[in-house]
């Protein structure tokens, strides 16, 4: 079974004891949290679509740690002035692992 999650303002397929990598969320290593926004579940006879979520379906998930995602480099000057900028950022990250899927 599979569902379909939003968290973080984007959309995640994840299955059961399958590692995700999503924005961050608040908690250390090793707690338990739940995703509520399920938009689709399937992978079984009758999958069930949200309209915009499944009324009762969660996704219960453990949180493996927090990590940043690679280094983004930026770089902008302007000609003939002698005005040079460079700039980094590394996304927030936290790595998750679906325990249950459950359907509403």
């Amino acid at each position: 079974m599979y569902a379909i999650v939003r968290a973080g303002g984007k959309q995640y397929r994840v299955e059961e004891n399958g590692i995700v990598t999503i924005d961050k969320l608040d908690g250390a290593a090793g707690d338990s949290i739940t995703l509520g926004d399920v938009l689709f579940i399937g992978g079984n006879d009758a999958p069930q679509f949200g309209a915009p979520t499944v009324a009762g379906a969660s996704v219960t998930a453990t949180i493996l740690g927090q990590v940043k995602g690679k280094k983004i480099n930026a770089f902008t000057y302007k000609p003939k002035k002698n005005i040079q900028k460079h700039w980094g950022h590394r996304q927030q990250l936290t790595r998750v692992r679906i325990e249950t899927i459950a359907a509403g």
